[in-house]
């Protein structure tokens, strides 16, 4: 049976509800596929049952499944047969039957030993060599290998997404992509979400055109959009009328069993002493890793990482400061060579334990993990998913899960991700669209391949889910950037990259150059690296910080290094300039650039749940009634359900409780600082819009200049005047909130990076030229010049422009901030200000996350448990009179 549903753009998404029976595979496969296949499993998996059919019968399909429920052989098993049967009858051409694309090069390299092995069983079964061929092309490949396959195409090509760009655009290999059957794009929610998603999108609409007959296949983790994903994979059918292709949704999830728990190590998370409260957590880790055989921890940055092996060594050095290795380290800074050193000593069971980032939830091989642990909140539902479904990597095992929380903020975020995971509620992705700087790329690499009309080239664009929306306005615009129609460019020795002949309407490649220049500066992940920080007026250098971290300072920015406070001043290239002997405390904390933000749609979850509380206690519930209620609600342990009860009890008593539909603006004033505490959980993402649209507010209306702080659960902003903060968000109107960020930003630190990220994508700045590479340094010191030019061109050139929309819609969330903005203007969001003597409960975290660097972990521990007492001294009377009335209401219940 299948469900379909039709999108408002006139294309139709089929949702596959009923799998096809055993016998139904079994009838179209070939003897010795059916031979190997049941060598090696006892039964089809259930994605297997659903999709393994539709790829035979050449239907475009989108396969959702956990990680380890055979998405990869479900993808592969029907193209495997055809290609056994075609050897069988002789039929077996030299060409590309299938392209697979993925993110990863490990991945690629798994995939290729996954798929040679197989074939080399089925020869034995069959006696004889069937010269099936395999090949895995990426930037490792050598000159030999790109050779040989020139000569003899491989029959499954494995690829990734800046390989597939470059094989297109090559004037002998393209001839092998002419008559492709399939398309695997696997991790597809990896790409989908990025610049590399957008850029595969349009090697998608360029493949079909060579290849009109082909059909593709997305594989993916749970995610949500699930319908909008589709729509990614398979792109427009019909530009004009805007219908999708056709594509089935196999919707395979949560066929794996979870065991999930939100763990506390102590059981009060506010009165414990920091050695205490550390202890226990090193000690409930190691107990749960001795218990296990093997066990993949995730933290939220790189140096927590570090840290957490680091600890485990100091306390535990027999169990993992041994002469043999049992655990290690796996992250982004980390070199290739080691990083491959620990996948493989994970795969053989070496290692006892593994440490990571972000960088091992994707698909590679790691062999048996039977615990995942996380050191905190993932930040998103489909995060948490994917990280606990590292373990039991197999279909039929259990993946065990445990999140340890230490702080309340924490524990409740926890609860209701736990909540979430197991009532299937997924938080939807952002798919960027009409990214121009990919636009640039991507039309440089076309005209290279071949003369194209422009209205054809416009057709074949508007073909990507990512561009169906591109006005003819803008494609012009990047047309006549390529086309050198911009002279004073030439100043910025930025030549034209394309002949366009307006009065044929045709374009293709210009200069002997062009195919060198393409293929060496192809791609989307951005040159990064660290920034120097010198004293203003000196060359001193006090050390270094990462880019992503200096983008997201504003000028003043009070940071801490090396255990010393800086202000920023301003940057130049990679060298930022600062201010020693600062009084104030930071303004934002060094590991800032490393957090994962919060998603909107889980945010909004806490917020549902932060409402029901707020409910219980206005109904003078008994404490007996909420702790059921929380039970109820959330999946958490006795300790977690009095904690969370406690919280709540104490910022219901002391202030308001914030939720999804009310915003509470809290102000107080500490050592002559006026402080407005905006309690809006919406997310870092949205946040960052809101505080920013604020403080630009209070500037121009004002007329002062203010601190922002920015968390996940709200922000703050401060200034040594008094200000009116709720004035400035009245301000604030939806419709006119993309004007105001526009302003708030173009001075802004965080713009210039992201230009010299989208001109090197739009190759207006060449990381490769002539056999040299221009560092990172000389990238920014020419994008600082260049973005003065082209504002003198016209201030939404398009390249600055695609700069913007990726600050406010890419890293920021524009369209949710204007959408919370709107539900304040239609009184479906209620404002409240509020006056406190000190920081609420809630306001805590809010407040002193900036001030991380500059307290040690005990002192900030300690400031904690000094306000906590204060509080509960603040609400010792009003919590009497609240008990008493409880009380009361419920003898009266019981009469």
């Amino acid at each position: 049976m299948v469900a379909v549903t039709s999108s408002a753009d006139g294309g139709e998404i089929a949702r596959k509800e009923v799998p096809n029976t055993p016998d139904e595979i079994l009838g179209v496969l070939n003897p010795l596929v059916k031979k190997w296949f049941f060598s090696r499993f006892k039964e089809f998996s259930l994605p297997q049952l659903f999709g393994v059919m539709e790829i035979h019968s050449r239907s475009n399909i989108l396969v959702s499944a956990p990680t380890g429920a055979t998405k990869t052989l479900t993808a592969f098993l029907s193209i495997l047969n055809e290609l056994v049967d075609c050897s069988e009858k002789g039929i077996l051409e030299d060409k590309i039957y299938c392209v697979y694309v993925s993110p990863l090069k490990a991945l690629n390299n798994d995939i290729g030993k996954n798929l040679k092995e197989p074939l080399e069983e089925i020869e034995k079964l069959a006696g004889r060599k069937l010269g099936i061929r395999v090949a895995v092309r990426t930037g490792d490949t050598t000159a030999a290998e790109k050779s040989k396959m020139l000569s003899k195409p491989p029959h499954i090509l494995i690829t990734t997404p800046e390989s597939l760009a470059i094989v297109l655009s090559s004037s002998k290999f393209v001839d092998h992509l002419k008559n492709v059957d399939w398309c695997i794009v696997d991790e597809i929610h990896a790409l989908a979400e990025n610049k590399r998603g957008v850029h595969l999108s349009l090697s998608l609409e360029r493949l079909q055109r060579l290849s009109q007959a082909m059909m593709r296949v997305g594989l993916s983790a749970t995610i949500a959009p699930l319908d909008e994903i589709a729509k990614f994979l398979v792109g427009v059918a019909d530009v004009g009328s805007g219908r999708f292709r056709s594509c089935k949704i196999c919707d395979v999830q949560f066929v794996k069993k979870m065991d999930l728990k939100v763990m506390s190590p102590v059981p009060d998370l506010i009165d414990a002493s920091q050695g205490h409260m550390r202890d226990a957590m090193y000690g409930l880790i190691d107990d749960l890793i001795q218990t296990h055989r093997t066990t993949l921890i995730f933290t939220n940055t790189r140096s927590a990482t570090e840290r957490v092996i680091n600890h485990l060594k100091e306390k535990f050095p027999r169990h993992y400061a041994a002469a043999e290795q049992t655990i290690g380290a796996h992250h982004g800074s980390l070199s290739k060579s080691y990083r491959y050193g620990i996948e493989s000593a994970l795969r053989s069971g070496k290692l006892k334990c593994v440490v990571s980032s972000t960088s091992l939830e994707l698909g590679i091989d790691i062999g048996y993990i039977d615990l995942v642990i996380l050191l905190g909140s993932p930040k998103s539902v489909a995060r948490a998913i994917q990280r606990i479904g590292r373990s039991g990597h197999r279909l039929h095992e259990t993946s065990v899960g445990r999140i340890i929380v230490l702080d309340r903020d924490d524990l409740v975020e926890c609860a209701v991700i736990l909540k979430s995971v197991i009532e299937k509620n997924i938080d939807r992705i952002h798919l960027p669209t009409n990214c121009l700087d990919v636009l640039a790329q991507q039309i440089f690499g076309i005209a290279i391949a071949d003369k194209i009309s422009v209205n054809d080239l416009f057709s074949l664009i508007r073909g990507s889910y990512c561009y169906k929306n591109l006005s003819f306005k803008d494609f012009k615009e990047v047309l006549d950037y390529l086309a050198g129609k911009f002279i004073s460019l030439e100043d910025r020795h930025i030549y034209a990259k394309i002949w366009y002949d307006e009065s044929t309407g045709m374009i293709g490649r210009r200069g002997k150059m062009s195919r060198v220049i393409y293929m060496t500066n192809i791609g989307t992940i951005p040159d990064e690296m660290f920034v120097t920080v010198k004293i203003s007026g000196t060359e001193q250098v006090v050390g270094k910080i990462d880019e992503s971290f200096l983008e997201r300072l504003k000028k003043s920015d009070v940071f801490v290094l090396g255990g010393d406070k800086y202000q920023f001043g301003h940057a130049k290239g990679m060298v930022a300039y600062v201010h020693a002997s600062v009084d104030r405390p930071p303004t934002i904390p060094s590991w800032f650039s490393e957090m994962l933000p919060l998603s909107f749609d889980l945010a909004c979850s806490i917020g549902r749940f932060r409402r029901l509380m707020e409910e219980k206690f206005n109904h003078n519930r008994s404490k007996p009634e909420i702790i059921d209620f929380i039970n109820e609600y959330l999946y958490v342990d006795a300790n977690s359900a009095e904690s969370i009860y406690s919280y709540f009890r104490e910022q219901f008593l002391f202030a308001e409780i914030p939720h999804d539909k009310k915003i509470v603006i809290e102000a107080y004033t500490e050592n002559r600082r006026h402080y407005a505490v905006f309690h809006a959980l919406f997310g870092r993402r949205v946040n960052d819009c809101i505080s920013r649209a604020v403080a630009f507010a209070i500037s121009r209306t004002q007329h002062h200049d203010v601190e922002v702080g920015i968390t996940d659960n709200g922000f703050y902003v401060a200034c040594g005047k008094p200000f009116n903060a709720a004035a400035a968000l009245k301000l604030l109107k939806s419709d006119k909130i993309p004007q105001v960020l526009s302003a708030a930003i173009e001075q802004a630190e965080v713009l210039r990076r992201r230009f010299r990220h989208c001109a090197a994508r739009a190759l207006m700045i060449l990381r490769e030229y002539m056999g040299h590479t221009r560092r990172v340094g000389r990238q920014q010191v020419s994008s600082q010049i260049l973005i003065n030019a082209v504002r003198r061109i016209s201030p939404d050139f398009s390249i600055l422009k695609e700069a913007r929309r990726e600050v406010l819609e890419d890293l920021m969330d524009m369209p949710a901030a204007a959408a919370v903005l709107k539900l304040v203007e239609d009184g479906k969001v209620k404002v409240k200000t509020i006056s406190t003597s000190m920081p609420s409960p809630f306001a805590f975290n809010i407040v002193l996350e900036a001030h991380t660097d500059v307290m040690r972990i005990e002192d900030k521990m300690e400031f904690l448990k000094r306000m906590h007492q204060r509080i509960l001294e603040k609400i010792g009377e009003k919590g009497a009179k609240a008990t008493d009335s409880a009380s009361a209401a419920s003898e009266a219940v019981s009469a």
